[in-house]
């Protein structure tokens, strides 16, 4: 048998799953992509069934071995990332007893504004609530909805019998790890945003106050390891699934957002990236907690030692583009998207404005009921200039938090800007996002940043290097092309980001009155 000479690493996003067998200089050997669908059953409602994961899981491992010849005698360790603040009910077995809610779903806004409110008020949160949750979990649960507490108090007021019958409360990538290995395990990133837990240094761990707060039982929230840790080998059951050697080493991993902050390469104290997927993020390590509770950012402890990440969320990127092609009823896939926008044509002065808040928005405006919108449109108006305005718009919603995370004490704004994701794979977004930042760009990765970074993570389990931050930092020696801003495409979107924050006051003011949820 040959001796393993790959890390098999899985990226569960929102709509598929890309697996990648990796090698030792972190280069993706092979990789496939398998698609599960996402449930919309009502408004604010996003569900998956976790068996869709799976299955998606060990057909593309299926496909990888027809391609990569004794696939599991090379397999020297699993790695999962995945999508974050998802709720997985499980009971004893593992089983899950309901689908999913995912990131998406904000059903429970009205019951964590509820269970955080309080006079006075600070930020829209009771003031001796905040100054508790901020002291121990650097932050709060999310106004909107979309993080894992709510969800478990919605689980509880609504579904009784199967909050009754839940053993384990579990992020999407906990839940993958115990049907691969029987162990209940998260990662610090999953664990601090659930705000359960103490985020200070030295005392990182779940909190029995802020547990206590929501009525969550600690003895149902899964031990914290390290994401570079070995939690287990896979077991005889997992591994005939998927194709693997039972045993095969598999890794804590992380959340989507620690994992392709390490794909970036960017991994420097201050330094920043972005990644533009179905959502998107400025995201960078720094070396204290960082707050902006007006803002609604924060640093989250990273998967990896525990160092603070910078996240800075908005819920609709490349998940906006692909509805407008939708809308023109041209196919998703990342063929179709491609030909959608190859020719949009060059920006103009009069193309209508488009704010992407389709899903509702996390930063800087912690608001579920805001709604997409075109603003400007006329008689002349097509489809090029839909298409330039959904670009545009992506791109200038990037801004609105960029100005203030790029302000942060300690961050780092010289050089290109790292770009990861895969909706930088489309040169119209990158040049109007150099554009709106008016600074230089890199594509890093368009596809495999978060997968590499899982490969990262498990370089020091295989020997093939002394710390994660050693094999991330190779990943930031990239020779792809610089791309500047564009004079004139920068002054114009200058000119249009002014006309903007007068619409989006507005439109703020407006779905706030509405009340629309």
């Amino acid at each position: 048998m040959t001796d393993p000479d790959l890390i098999l690493a899985a990226d569960f996003g929102t709509s598929g799953v890309k697996i990648g067998a990796v090698g030792p200089d972190l280069t993706v050997v092979a990789a496939v992509t398998e698609r599960y669908p996402l449930h919309l059953p009502a408004q604010s409602r996003a569900e998956q069934r976790p068996e869709d994961w799976w299955a998606a899981l060990a057909r593309g491992i299926a496909r990888l071995g027809a391609e990569i010849p004794d696939l599991p005698g090379r397999t020297g360790a699993v790695v999962f990332a995945a999508q974050m603040c998802g709720l997985v009910c499980a009971d004893d077995a593992g089983h899950p007893l309901r689908p999913a809610m995912v990131w998406l779903d904000k059903r429970s806004a009205s019951l964590i504004r509820g269970k955080t409110g309080g006079f006075p008020k600070v930020a829209g949160y009771g003031a001796r609530f905040l100054a508790r949750s901020i002291r121990l979990a650097n932050g709060a649960p999310s106004h909107n909805g979309m993080d894992p507490p709510g969800k478990m108090l919605w689980v509880a007021a609504n579904e009784p019998e199967i909050y009754a019958r839940t053993a384990h409360l579990l992020d999407v990538k906990d839940w993958l790890i115990l049907r691969a290995t029987g162990e209940v395990t998260t990662t610090a990133d999953s664990a601090n945003l659930t705000w359960l837990m103490d985020t200070r240094r030295g005392r990182e761990g779940w909190s029995p106050q802020l547990a206590a707060h929501y009525g969550i039982p600690l003895d149902r929230l899964p031990r914290i390891v390290d994401g570079a840790s070995v939690v287990e080998g896979l077991t005889a059951q997992a591994a005939g699934q998927l194709g693997l050697r039972p045993g095969t080493p598999v890794l804590g991993g992380g959340g989507d957002v620690s994992v392709t902050a390490i794909g970036s390469g960017a991994v420097a104290d201050g330094a920043l990236h972005l990644c533009v997927s179905t959502s998107s993020w400025v995201s960078g390590f720094f070396d204290r907690r960082v707050l902006n509770a007006f803002a609604s950012y924060a640093t989250i402890t990273a998967s990896i030692d525990h160092r603070p990440l910078l996240i800075a969320t908005q819920e609709v990127a490349g998940s906006a583009m692909a509805w407008l092609a939708r809308a023109f009823g041209q196919p998703d896939d990342d063929a179709a998207l491609d030909a959608f926008y190859r020719e949009i044509g060059a920006p103009a002065p009069d193309d209508p404005y488009f704010l992407p808040w389709l899903a509702g928005e996390r930063v800087p405006a912690d608001e579920e009921r805001l709604r997409g919108a075109f603003h400007g449109l006329n008689l002349r108006h097509g489809p090029p200039e839909l298409k330039r305005a959904v670009t545009e718009g992506v791109a200038l919603n990037t801004r609105w938090v960029w100005d203030l995370v790029s302000k942060e004490r300690g961050a780092r704004t010289d050089g290109p800007l790292p770009l990861v994701g895969g909706a930088v794979a489309n040169p119209h977004l990158v040049r109007a996002l150099a554009a709106a930042l008016d600074r230089p760009v890199q594509v890093r990765d368009t596809a495999y940043a978060g997968m590499r970074g899982a490969a990262a993570m498990a370089a020091p389990a295989m020997g093939w290097s002394d710390t994660v931050w050693d094999a991330a930092a190779t990943l930031g020696h990239c020779t792809a092309p610089v791309i500047e801003p564009d004079p004139q495409q920068r002054d114009l979107m200058a000119r249009r980001y002014d006309d903007l924050k007068h619409i989006r006051k507005a439109l703020v003011k407006l779905y706030k009155r509405q009340g629309t949820a």
